[in-house]
Order: structure tokens, then C-alpha cells, then sequence
């Protein structure tokens, strides 16, 4: 159960990462598609900060389980909103927000049973 939370964790932490870094150096298509949700501006310093520490609380989370867990769950949480906003937004090209929010489900519910 171990190796599998690693991979799903390194993934997810790169997913996040790449995103975070995106989010923060204000990327276009990234920072319209926040718009088109109406997303506030203000909120994407916020909402990266969100993405990096959700990336390395996974990868803390390979030798601390309990971090893990949290960041999993908060992951999974942060992309629940993903999806809400979506939603609302009536948007909905939301596999990659479903896809990587389940994949953070998975993550917690790996690093719980491999702890």
C-alpha cells in the first residue's frame, strides 16, 4: 500500500507543483480559466500557496503519515471547490478537477492504510 501512496503522491505533488507555479507566475490560460469562474484576482496568490503546500505536505507525507493524510484530504477538499466553482460557473469541463480530486482520495486513503 506504501509504494502505491508514493506514486500516487509524487504525481499528485508534481500535478500541484506545475500548477502552483503557474498560478503564482500568473500563466495566461491559467489565470483566464480562474476568471471565466469568477475567481477574484486577489485569490490566486491564496489559492497557489494552496496547491504548493497540499504538494509537499504529499511528499512530507512519505515519511510522516499524519501530515500525508492531512494533505491529502486538504488536496481533495481544494478540488471539491475546483468543482463547486465549475459548477456554478456552469462550466462543466470538470474531469481534471474529479480526476485529481479522487486521486487525492485515493492518496489518503492509501497512506492511512499503509501506515
Amino acid at each position: 500500500m506504501f509504494i502505491a501512496y508514493a506514486v500516487i503522491a509524487v504525481v499528485l505533488a508534481l500535478a500541484l507543483s506545475t500548477s502552483a507555479f503557474l498560478t503564482f507566475t500568473r500563466n495566461e490560460k491559467l489565470v483566464g480559466g480562474f476568471a471565466e469562474l469568477g475567481v477574484p484576482d486577489a485569490w490566486l496568490p491564496r489559492l497557489a500557496l494552496a496547491k504548493a503546500a497540499g504538494a509537499a505536505g504529499l511528499l512530507i507525507g512519505l515519511v510522516v503519515p499524519v501530515i500525508g493524510v492531512a494533505a491529502a484530504i486538504g488536496v481533495a477538499l481544494y478540488f471539491l471547490g475546483a468543482v463547486v466553482a465549475h459548477v456554478r460557473a456552469h462550466d462543466y469541463a470538470i474531469a481534471p478537477a474529479v480526476v485529481l480530486g479522487l486521486a487525492a482520495v485515493a492518496a489518503a486513503v492509501l497512506r492511512i492504510t499503509s501506515a
